[in-house]
C-alpha cells in the first residue's frame, strides 16, 4: 500500500462506502463523527439515483449519521443545474424517487433525454422511445455511466451505464455524463470547501467513478472493500491506498 500523504479534506461516497442497501458499513457512523471532532472537512459526494437528495439527507440523518445539507453533492443536483442553464425540456429515466428533484421540469417535446438508474425504464419500448428522440436531435445526458452496482438483495446488478453506451452507439452520440467521474463534479465540492485538489482525498468503493476520477482530476483515491468493490477489476487502474471499509480509511486519514 502507498503512503496516504498529507491529505487536507476528504470526499465521501455513499452507497457501498458510508452504506450498503440501508445498513451502515462497520463503524462508519463513528468514523464520520471522528473526521468533524478532528476538524477535517469533508463532503459526500453520490452518484446515486434512486432518491432525491432530501430523501437521501433524511435516510442518512435516520442511520445515525451527522450530516448537513451543504455537505451532500448529488449528480442530480448537478443534471437540475445543467437542465436549468440551458433551459431543456426533458425526458427522463429516472426511479419514481429521484423525480421529487425534477417536478417543474417541462416534459413536452423533449430536448434532452436524461438517463440515471431506472430498471422499470430499461426495457425496449422506453429506450426505443429515448432512441428517436436522440435521433431527431435531442441531447443525452447520463447522470452517470455506473457499469455495476451492490443492490439490497447482495448480488451486483447492471447500472445505467450499459443502456447509455446502447443508445450512444446506436444514434453515434456521445452522452454528457454529470456527475462521478467528471471533473466539474469533483472541482464543484473542492470549491464548496475551499480546498485543492492535491490536499484532498477521494474515498469510495468505485474504481472507476471514485479512484480514477478523483485521480484524473488530481486527487488522490483511495478504494474500500465494500460495497461494489471486485478485486482485480481495471487492474490498470492504481488506488493511491485500500481498505477494508470506510472507518480504517478514516484512521488513517486522522493518523496523517
Amino acid at each position: 500500500r502507498s503512503g496516504p500523504g498529507a491529505m487536507k479534506a476528504a470526499l465521501i461516497d455513499i452507497a457501498g462506502t458510508l452504506l450498503v442497501g440501508n445498513d451502515p458499513t462497520p463503524n462508519a457512523v463513528e468514523a464520520l463523527k471522528k473526521l468533524r471532532q478532528r476538524g477535517i472537512p469533508f463532503r459526500l459526494v453520490s452518484n446515486t439515483t434512486k432518491e432525491s437528495r432530501a430523501k437521501l439527507l433524511c435516510r442518512l440523518q435516520t442511520l445515525g449519521f451527522e450530516v448537513s445539507d451543504q455537505e451532500v453533492f448529488t449528480s442530480l443536483t448537478a443534471a437540475r443545474s445543467l437542465i436549468d442553464v440551458e433551459h431543456l425540456r426533458c425526458k427522463f429515466l429516472l426511479h419514481p424517487d429521484a423525480m421529487e428533484d425534477f417536478t417543474d421540469v417541462s416534459t413536452e417535446n423533449p430536448t434532452a433525454v436524461v438517463i440515471g438508474y431506472a430498471p422499470p425504464s430499461f426495457h425496449y419500448t422506453v429506450l426505443n422511445d429515448c432512441f428517436r428522440l436522440l435521433m431527431k436531435g435531442a441531447q443525452l445526458i447520463a447522470i452517470h455511466k455506473g457499469r455495476f452496482l451492490k443492490t439490497e438483495d447482495g448480488e451486483l446488478s447492471l447500472g445505467p451505464g450499459p443502456f447509455v453506451t446502447g443508445l450512444e452507439y446506436a444514434c453515434n452520440v456521445q452522452s454528457r455524463v454529470v456527475g462521478k467521474p467528471q471533473r466539474s463534479f469533483f472541482e464543484a465540492a473542492l470549491n464548496d470547501m475551499g480546498v485543492e485538489a492535491q490536499h484532498t482525498v477521494m474515498i469510495g468503493d468505485d474504481i472507476n467513478d471514485d479512484v480514477k476520477g478523483a485521480q484524473d482530476s488530481g486527487l488522490k483515491g483511495w478504494i474500500v472493500k465494500t460495497g461494489k468493490y471486485v478485486a482485480g477489476f481495471q487492474p490498470d487502474v492504481k488506488p493511491d491506498a485500500d481498505f477494508e471499509n470506510f472507518a480504517e480509511a478514516v484512521d488513517a486519514l486522522c493518523n496523517i
